[in-house]
């Protein structure tokens, strides 16, 4: 059985289904939509059974993650007490390819009865549910991928690429940015970005803290025992130095290496720092890249060491 050829026709059929989609698109109708959603003052209450049901439930949680706040609404539930959900300000996207599922035409009434707006998606705009409807959207499609055309598939991708429309036309009317997008994912790679600070991320305590004129013998201990692959070096309980794993290879290169001598022989002096703990941990990360170090010594404006941060933390974090 040749299997890419099955797949081949698939994602064919329901490439075809999707510009078929754009071309029943009734433009009017579509900035009709938009501006009902933008004008509701409640929620977006989404709903539908069966693959329509769950096609719903992604779309719900499209539109809220990008600035329309939506929630899913099972109709079979919503006859047995959901409806309460429904308050007059909300309007209604009601999912059913036929137009007929029975669960679903059975709430429209009730629903108009509280007066909510109500738009459809349905093959068919005049079908039961369609009918009933304030808006229609068209989902009909030519034929499912399904070899017996039975399965809901090539209806299903139709159903949610619509979905998505509507989210990208409402992020564009809103003007929805990056750092919107952000504040609904904090946990997300880009919320990191835009929102964990270096202070939320620093090491504070067990730093490898160590004056000039101790012996570089010592420094290494230290260095060994606080795992950080440096020693930060103080003086007058100010930044002065750091002495790192690159300068003690090149100390070792030195003909007059002397594991006796003041660490201050070796150490660089004036390393680079940071004295904005409030700085984004993106962007330490790329002054750490910049500058081709593993460790960003953070201080305050007096120069008084508040702790560090670990290019490994950084990644570690998801920061990148």
């Amino acid at each position: 059985m040749d299997y890419l050829q099955i797949a081949k026709e698939v994602l064919q059929t329901e490439s075809d289904a999707l510009l078929n989609g754009f071309k029943n698109l009734n433009a009017q109708e579509l900035e009709r939509i938009i501006e009902c959603i933008i004008a509701c003052k409640g929620k977006f209450i989404v709903c539908g059974v069966g693959k329509s049901g769950l096609v719903g439930e992604k779309i719900s949680a499209t539109l809220s993650s990008t600035g329309t706040p939506s929630v899913f609404l099972h109709p079979t539930e919503a006859m047995h007490g959901d409806l309460g959900m429904i308050q007059k300000d909300d309007v209604i996207l009601a999912i059913s390819y036929s137009g007929e599922s029975e669960e679903l035409v059975n709430i429209i009434p009730h629903i108009k009865r509280l007066g909510n707006t109500i738009i459809t998606m349905s093959k068919d705009s005049q079908s039961t549910l369609s009918k009933m409807g304030d808006y229609f959207l068209n989902i009909a499609v030519a034929k499912e991928a399904c070899p017996l055309n039975i399965a809901p598939t090539s209806s299903t991708t139709l159903t949610l690429a619509l979905g998505d429309v509507l989210a990208v036309c409402l992020m564009k009317k809103r003007g929805f940015k990056e750092d919107d997008f952000a504040s609904f994912h904090p946990g997300g790679s880009l919320g990191k970005q835009l929102f964990v600070k270096v202070k939320d991320l620093m090491q504070t305590q067990n730093l490898p803290l160590i004056t000039p004129d101790i012996p570089l013998s010592e420094a290494i201990i230290i260095m060994s025992e606080k795992r950080l692959g440096n020693a930060i070096i103080t003086q007058d309980d100010k930044l002065w130095g750091i002495l790192s794993d690159g300068d003690l290879r090149r100390a070792m290169m030195h003909k007059d290496f002397d594991l006796h001598a003041p660490v201050s022989h070796y150490a660089t002096h004036n390393p680079k720092a940071c004295d904005c703990p409030d700085m984004l941990a993106l962007d330490a990360l790329k002054l750490m890249e910049k500058n081709k170090i593993q460790l960003l010594i953070i201080t305050n404006k007096q120069n008084h060491i508040e702790g560090v941060i670990h290019l490994h933390t950084l990644v570690s974090a998801g920061i990148k």
